[in-house]
């Protein structure tokens, strides 16, 4: 058999080891357990073999490629923080990587160097590589003089030694919201948590001298805005971290989020700079020959190098310093590859260099958007001249707008109806004026301080136009986010449109019909977390930490049952759930603890509610005018064909039967809610103890299909006479990963699993969500499926949980 021709080859070559390092990471970031993991290492090092006696080089460069991405994400696992020792004290010592403050709370990110628990015999944490903690002000009357003398701020570069109490890497987990678990894993977090106050933290070691910090430096001493000086930094030093939280919901809202990250553009403009100089010195130095020369064209490559380096070497940034390296290889002459060689040789560059970026929305939009520009161009005539590159510019944003809008709904979540406006003012904004004079500004600085400051004074002229145009926009048309079934559905159909129109050679039959067929498969495509019917209600058990939030939904109705916490931080799991303002026709608030009615403040500020329940005896922070109503045992109502009736407390809190039963204060007068349709019934009885269990026994007149589980699973709830006469099939604990309390308890676990009940738990499945349809439970699923429940005969068909 003949060997293909050098071009077919390396092509082959090029793109097989780019799929194959994405195949790769994807495998090995899906929580593969070890013989997973060994069967896939086996596999990969026969094919290597077999491969290089076969003498197959590009067959062998994807297994070697599979290989390292495989080893570098298994070592990723290893590092994690082993769970015996979540909530232990340990020392550790190590380099401060990043660090944010506010409101009395400093986030750092530390590189350890070293790791060891105070308490003999306990597992080791030598193995720690990156954790993120917490480090909380002293409160006032909290410490002494000298401990709150001793809280210095930790700077980034300094290397310090404290106590930590650390969890392994979880964060919440609900649809098309912040996964803070993926984030951690994709930015190679091992663990998380929060610095001791006692001992004092020691500093061991200054910062060493950094350029990155000492350019940030010199920034934060020039006359400008704030504003000014974030912008600045984001655009040409990358560091997007200066951005506040509004300047990003401001990018989010008009689909402008890439012009903050430092990628082709900027990589891009130094690249010609660095060559233009170089070729003017190398043409004074020898005027005759100064086209031949070639370290002009290394030089240039240096320069970019090192600006890409000190940005930090994202992958939007390393594909472009791929990119632009092959484009200065065939500018100087040399062999030309063929575009998608180039994105298929950058794709690899940044795998290889960082497997986890796979991980990172930012990799697939950029990649994304390159390929779609190679599509778009790709056997065409660019035009020249100004009249052409405005048209060419013009064409560019039009026909990107579908697929791009598309791409960032399934990356983000979030679709701006006028981003293809905002980008054709701001792109060429940012790509013509900003960015050229922020950079000019760092040139001149070298050499004169009054030219850098006007430079970017004009750049601060500039920025104040763009901010003015898209605070425009997004009050025209702000940005929507969409459940997960519609942001797929809607993505897929974008990005699918967006392809058809791009795609060189299609007739224009044939793209019709391709449309059509595209948007007949969209709208068959089922979308999960619709509106139930009549007589259907879904329940979904939010991920809120150690906390309870549950939304109950009939055809046409919506109740709240509890809010869930809010932490020492201020932060409300309610208010990241919900950006948007929402309309409840009853929400039910169980009692007065924080872990409950948490996100009270955050329900009433921010969204609509047309009545209250809680319990009598509680207190809640609701204005006098609040159409509220205590919950009263045997009160209800029906909506669409399903029944809502509550148990508990009686209507009475200081009758003979309450003063019986309850016995744990504000626990015990828990509003207990039972929610019934002709298929089955749900269960929620806040933190109510045994005896209000005991009590409610007879007043259930069959088991229900779902009861989520009282008090977190704590061993007060959940007793033995409740699980036992009434055995629900589906039992859903609501708690936080690793929490103090040791809940869920051991004996609650095994009672139901006694009784044969299918478990679910928001601190490993994420968000529950459950269908109960008039013959039973048709569905119940969390973010996180991994394992089903059980055969198809078995009694969890359909429940697809990770516990």
């Amino acid at each position: 058999m003949r060997r293909p021709s050098g071009r077919l080859w390396q092509g082959t070559c090029s793109l097989s080891l780019a799929w194959a390092l994405a195949l790769g990471s994807v495998l090995g970031g899906a929580g593969l357990t070890l013989p997973e993991a060994a069967l896939g290492l086996n596999l990969l090092t026969a094919a290597a073999l077999v491969s290089l006696a076969l003498r197959r080089t590009a067959a062998l460069l994807v297994c070697l490629a599979g290989l390292w991405v495989l080893g570098c994400l298994l070592q990723q696992q290893a590092a994690r923080l082993p769970s015996g020792l979540a909530g232990v004290p340990l020392t550790v010592e190590g380099r401060v990587l990043a660090s944010r403050q506010s409101d009395g709370l400093q986030r750092l990110t530390m590189r350890v160097e070293s790791c060891r628990p105070l308490e003999a015999g306990l597992p080791d944490c030598s193995g720690l590589e990156r954790i993120r903690v917490s480090r909380y002000s002293p409160m006032d009357g909290e410490v002494g003089a000298a401990s709150a003398t001793a809280h210095t701020m930790m700077a980034v570069g300094e290397r310090w030694r404290f106590d930590v109490r650390l969890r392994p890497p979880g964060g919440l987990a609900n649809p098309g919201r912040f996964d803070y678990r993926r984030w951690l894993w994709r930015e190679g977090i091992h663990a998380t948590g929060s610095v001791l106050a006692q001992p004092p933290p020691q500093r061991l070691a200054a910062a060493p001298q950094d350029p990155r910090r000492a350019l940030l430096r010199q920034l934060d001493g020039q006359p400008l805005h704030e504003t000014t000086q974030r912008w600045l930094a984001a655009l040409t030093l990358g560091r997007g971290e200066r951005l506040e939280a509004d300047d990003w919901a401001l990018l989010n809202a008009t689909g402008t989020t890439h012009l903050a990250v430092v990628s082709g553009l900027h990589v891009g403009l130094v690249a010609a700079l660095a060559l233009t100089l170089s070729r003017l010195v190398a043409r004074l130095i020898q005027p005759g020959r100064w086209r031949l020369l070639r370290w002009p064209w290394l030089a240039a490559a240096t320069a970019t190098t090192g600006f890409v380096w000190l940005v930090g070497a994202e992958p939007p940034a390393l594909r472009a310093l791929v990119m632009v390296l092959i484009a200065l290889w065939v500018a100087g002459g040399r062999h030309s590859p063929s575009p998608w060689q180039g994105w298929a040789l950058a794709w690899a560059v940044v795998v290889l260099w960082d497997p986890l970026a796979l991980w990172r929305p930012g990799l697939w939009l950029s990649f994304g958007a390159v390929a779609l520009l190679i599509l778009m161009w790709q056997g065409r005539q660019v035009p020249s001249g100004l009249k052409g590159a405005l048209a060419a510019l013009l064409r560019t944003q039009l026909l990107l707008a579908l697929p791009m809008a598309g791409l960032v709904l399934l990356a983000m979540g979030q679709v701006a109806p006028l981003a293809p406006l905002a980008n054709l003012l701001a792109v060429p904004l940012v790509t013509l004026v900003l960015v050229p004079l922020g950079m000019l500004g760092w040139v001149l600085s070298t050499v004169s301080s009054e030219a850098a400051m006007a430079s970017w004074w004009l750049f601060e002229a500039g920025l104040e136009v763009m901010l003015a145009s898209l605070r425009m926009f997004a009050e025209l048309s702000p940005g929507q986010s969409l459940r997960e079934g519609g942001r797929w559905t809607l993505g897929i159909l974008l990005l699918g449109l967006g392809a058809l129109l791009l795609l060189p050679g299609l007739g224009a039959g044939l793209r019709s019909a391709s449309l059509l067929a595209l948007v007949a498969a969209m709208a068959m495509m089922p979308a999960f977390g619709g509106r139930p019917g009549p007589g259907e209600v879904r329940l979904m058990v939010w991920d809120v930490g150690q906390g309870l939030m549950v939304e109950l939904i009939t055809a046409r109705h919506r109740l709240l049952y509890d809010s869930g916490p809010r932490f020492r931080s201020g932060f409300t799991p309610l208010a990241s759930i919900w950006a948007s303002p929402q309309a409840f026709d009853e929400v039910v608030i169980s009692h007065a603890d924080q872990d409950h009615a948490g996100g009270l403040a955050s329900l009433v500020r921010d969204h609509r509610v047309a009545h209250w329940w809680y319990p009598e005896g509680e207190t809640l922070a609701l204005s006098a005018h609040t159409p509220r109503h205590p919950c009263h045992a045997g009160e209800g109502w029906r909506w669409d064909g399903v029944d809502f009736t509550f148990l508990w407390p009686p209507a009475s809190a200081g009758s003979a039967t309450a003063s019986d039963v309850a016995g744990h204060g504000s626990n015990d007068r828990s509003c207990v809610l039972l929610v019934s349709t002709a298929g089955g019934s749900v269960l929620l009885t806040g933190d109510a103890g045994k005896r209000v269990e005991r009590f409610l026994i007879p007043r259930l007149p069959l088991a229900p299909a779902v009861l989520v589980v009282g008090h977190h699973g704590s061993a007060d709830s959940t007793g033995e006479a409740l699980v036992t006469a009434r055995p629900p099939r589906l039992a859903v604990i609501s708690r936080g990963a690793y929490n103090g309390f040791g809940h869920p308890a051991d004996q609650v676990v095994r009672r139901l699993r006694r009784v044969g009940s299918c478990l679910m738990d928001t601190a490993v499945d994420g968000r529950v969500n459950i269908l109960l349809s008039q013959v039973g439970i048709a569905a119940a699923q969390g973010i996180h499926p991994r394992l089903t429940g059980g055969g198809v005969e078995g009694p969890c068909h359909g429940v697809e949980s990770r516990h």
